[in-house]
């Protein structure tokens, strides 16, 4: 069994809560701040397209780089011309911003941090720019050794580079270390495929994706995550 050192954790939707559909509280206030002649609903139909083909393209070797900020700031452009609006993009982006970094933890998230940071050593990757992501994290109680996001390391998972310097800013080898995380695409096989072994969070019970690599280990809850740690992620 391997002897785990160290214990990598994805933000969203493992450690702080954002389900689907959550931005659209921001679409409401930039409605009115603005004093938009549209819907919650329409302005998200003609804005969610842009965002998933950022999320879909994202990882392709020759595409340049494209932070969180510039893809939505598109989507709104995009969707403020197909809507005749005269929106600001910018301030719509900043303001999905704001509410984002304020994203709350899971009920076991502190808990289930502090318990793990007893043993072992603790670490934060996620596909995330530093504008959201950093605020966000002051509202947990538990802090990290190394704090890594897309947007300073100009990569998206799954892609296995990330993750990789991730290992080289700690100091430690793939064999020994744990990725936890909520995603079988970005998480299980971007962990996967730079040597880590993953711990699949799955507090809903999605069903697999077969094209995918097989999560080894999976968990409904982060605490649970101790007493597998300890078992040392016996497959």
């Amino acid at each position: 069994m391997p002897r785990i050192t160290t214990v990598i954790f994805d933000m969203y939707e493992t450690l702080v809560q954002n389900p689907v559909g959550t931005g659209k509280a921001s679409f409401a206030k930039t409605i009115e701040q603005q004093g938009l002649n549209t819907t919650v609903d329409e302005l998200w139909e003609h804005w969610l397209p842009a965002d998933e083909e950022f999320r879909n393209s994202r990882v392709e070797p020759d595409r340049p780089f494209q932070s969180y900020f510039g893809a939505w700031k598109g989507g709104f452009e995009r969707s403020f011309s197909i809507l005749n609006l005269d929106g600001d993009a910018q301030a719509a982006t900043e303001q999905f911003f704001r509410d984002l970094c304020q994203r709350p933890p899971y009920t076991e998230t502190n808990e289930a941090l502090a318990e793990v940071q007893k043993r072992w050593r603790t670490a934060l990757l996620s596909n995330a720019d530093d504008g959201f992501l950093l605020p966000n994290l002051e509202l947990l109680e538990a802090g990290f050794e190394t704090v890594l996001t897309s947007e300073q390391a100009q990569i998206y998972k799954p892609r296995p580079e990330l993750f990789q310097l991730m290992l080289e800013r700690l100091g430690v080898s793939p064999e020994e270390t744990a990725y936890v995380g909520d995603r079988q695409l970005e998480d299980v096989m971007g962990s996967t495929q730079a040597g880590m072994h993953p711990v699949w969070i799955n507090r809903d019970n999605h069903p697999l994706d077969p094209g995918l690599p097989t999560p080894p280990h999976r968990i409904s809850s982060l605490l649970e995550l101790p007493k597998l740690l300890e078992n040392g992620l016996a497959v």
